[in-house]
């Protein structure tokens, strides 16, 4: 009855999510991708212990991002042929 608003399309073929069709989308995208670019900034460093940190970032900043846009997908993450749901 109260069920969230979906941030994310369906993928018109294939499976997964496609674009971002709210605000919520559009600023999770962002967010995630300033902390690759944080990430990508760290992996240039030379200490090995920064590396560590920059690939740990890296894992939990993709988990968090793909279970988010796994939740709140429009239709939920299925494979798609083309055809609307």
């Amino acid at each position: 009855m109260n069920e969230p608003r979906p941030w994310f399309g369906p993928k018109r073929f294939g499976y997964g999510a496609g674009w971002p069709i709210a605000w919520q989308g559009w600023a999770l995208l962002g967010g995630y991708l300033a902390v690759l670019a944080v990430v990508g900034w760290l992996d240039h460093q030379s200490d090995g212990r920064v590396r560590t940190i920059a690939f740990a970032l890296f894992i939990a900043a993709t988990a968090t991002f793909a279970s988010l846009v796994y939740q709140r997908t429009e239709g939920g993450w299925k494979w798609r042929w083309g055809k609307r749901d």
